[in-house]
């Protein structure tokens, strides 16, 4: 069992007992720990009468739009394309709870919204080196699944037991534990497991999530999965690099969340330490990195790509013309830093 500080959890409830228009905002391109940790805390709001809503820097991908029931769905704004009403609905806050980052630099514009708002505000995180100064109250806890533990006990906390946690939150904290811990795949620690089981007795259907995680998917999705790995490379270091351009994600027909995942298949190799998924975006090359046990995913982002996480997951970014000269060249420089970090390792 995760132990939080009661006086923290005292303060959390006082808080939310004097809001009357809390927000819950999670990171940019929210996966699925940031839907499921931010749609609970919503869900615990709205069952206390509370005016609340989610606002969110970017859009929810159509493969995750399940973890969401409808009236979670009609309350949730993003800022990509509605920065006026995004700016309206954090300036008239009260409470803003953030689930799933560390920095208000995650969430893009919305940080700094954030960051001049009068509100009070919370942070629910999992991730090394939270920003302490700019919240008024922090559960940081890093050894455990993901935020939606975390908020899972927060709420199991204030509600008095899993079996009483109400609306969407079992299931959307579920979703959000196990995509985030790849189905008990890595960051399992004992009271994830305890959490699973508490969240399975209390009536969650485990199996309607697995079905929707990872059995939904349209037949371009494993299209492009034999693309890529088709053209992986695996370096004399043990790191398999795996590519996507923006042409070919349109030329394989990909819709957004559909390369989830990716970036873990090649640990499937014995001679595999280290994966490095890179995928062309608007702005920026977006990187994933997965790595077995030994090799620092959160050193090898933060020193390379601009990022940070876990020792065993993390991401971050590669910027062109900055870093790379173009979208070509990418391959070549995670070979080129790879093959520096290990060479000093």
């Amino acid at each position: 069992m995760l132990r939080l500080d009661s006086g923290d959890i005292k303060t959390l409830q006082n808080a939310v007992r004097q809001a009357s228009k809390p927000v819950v905002i999670s990171h940019v391109n929210p996966d699925g720990d940031a839907v499921g940790s931010s749609t609970a805390m919503l869900s615990y709001l709205l069952s206390l009468g509370k005016d609340a809503r989610i606002v969110l820097p970017s859009e929810i991908a159509a493969t995750l739009s399940f973890i969401q029931d409808e009236e979670s769905a009609a309350r949730t704004l993003t800022a990509e394309g509605h920065k006026i009403e995004a700016t309206a609905l954090i300036s008239a806050a009260d409470l803003i709870i953030c689930v799933d980052f560390n920095t208000l630099s995650r969430l893009d514009a919305v940080g700094d919204m954030v960051r001049s708002s009068s509100a009070v505000k919370v942070l629910i995180d999992h991730h090394p080196g939270p920003e302490r100064d700019a919240f008024d109250l922090v559960f940081s806890e890093t050894e455990v699944s993901s935020a939606s533990e975390i908020v899972f006990w927060i709420l199991k906390a204030l509600c008095g037991g899993a079996d009483r946690l109400p609306g969407r939150s079992p299931y959307a904290l579920l979703c959000g534990m196990t995509t985030d811990s790849n189905n008990f795949g890595n960051s399992t620690f004992p009271s994830t497991l305890e959490m699973a089981s508490e969240l399975i007795a209390a009536g969650v259907d485990r199996e309607d999530i697995l079905a929707h995680i990872y059995n939904s998917y349209r037949q371009e999705r494993l299209r492009a999965m034999a693309h890529v790995l088709g053209k992986m490379k695996i370096t004399d270091n043990g790191v398999a690099i795996l590519t996507l351009s923006e042409k070919e994600n349109r030329d394989l027909g990909l819709q957004e969340g559909e390369t989830e995942g990716f970036v873990n298949l090649p640990l499937a190799a014995l001679d595999v330490r280290l994966s490095i998924f890179a995928r062309q975006n608007i702005d920026a090359v977006r990187v994933s990195l997965r790595s077995k046990r030994g090799t620092s995913c959160n050193e090898i982002a933060h020193r390379y790509f601009h990022g940070g996480g876990h020792v065993l997951a993390s991401g971050g970014k590669i910027f062109i013309p900055q870093d790379v000269k173009n979208f070509s060249s990418v391959e070549d420089y995670i070979k080129r830093v790879t093959d520096e970090y290990f060479a000093e390792n």
